[in-house]
């Protein structure tokens, strides 16, 4: 079991309106194998204020939840500083800088994605997906966003059940999160 990869998630965020949502799939994959239809991969944090949704090991997903869900805290929920502060210790951490995953993290402000290399990029378009299903649930939301009226959630919702009908590690049990803007 040494060489085999962990496989399959798909995380995408929408914002659109007066709302934001992140939806995951629930497939995990071991080589060719699922082990798992349903599970969460994306929660809210900080006071329900913060989405994150996560695309690698199940440990790995913990681990990062906790100390970014820390740094938010630290921050008084300055999802960007939270962000930043959080890449600078996943590289220089000795047990963090191992982890390889990817995370998405939503506020009312901010879309961005997190990844050990150092990376805090925030979406041109409102639109955010990552995983191996991922270009197929950006593609489908992007075109929902320009040719529909559809609300958050409903985008997400959709263009996972596309995603899902095309990507092998993504299936049809879909956790969706939303921030409703007031």
């Amino acid at each position: 079991m040494k060489n085999m990869k962990i496989l399959g998630t798909t995380i995408l965020a929408v914002k659109q309106g007066d709302g934001i949502a992140v939806a995951g799939d629930g497939q995990v994959t071991l080589d060719t194998t699922i082990l798992k239809h349903g599970a969460k991969k994306v929660r809210k944090l900080y006071q329900d204020r913060v989405i994150v949704g996560f695309a690698g090991a199940t440990a790995d997903a913990f681990t990062l939840f906790e100390r970014f869900d820390q740094k938010l805290e630290q921050y008084n929920g300055n999802l960007l500083r939270a962000a930043v502060e959080l890449t600078k210790d996943w590289r220089t951490d000795r047990v963090l800088r191992h982890l390889e995953a990817l995370m998405i993290a939503v506020s009312r402000d901010h879309a961005l994605i997190i990844s050990g290399n150092g990376d805090v990029i925030e979406s041109d378009d409102n639109i955010l997906a990552i995983g191996s299903g991922g270009p197929y649930a950006q593609a489908a939301a992007r075109a929902l966003v320009r040719h529909s009226d559809l609300d958050a959630v409903t985008i997400a919702a959709e263009s996972m059940k596309i995603a899902s009908e095309l990507c092998i590690y993504t299936n049809d049990k879909f956790t969706i999160e939303e921030l409703a803007f007031e």
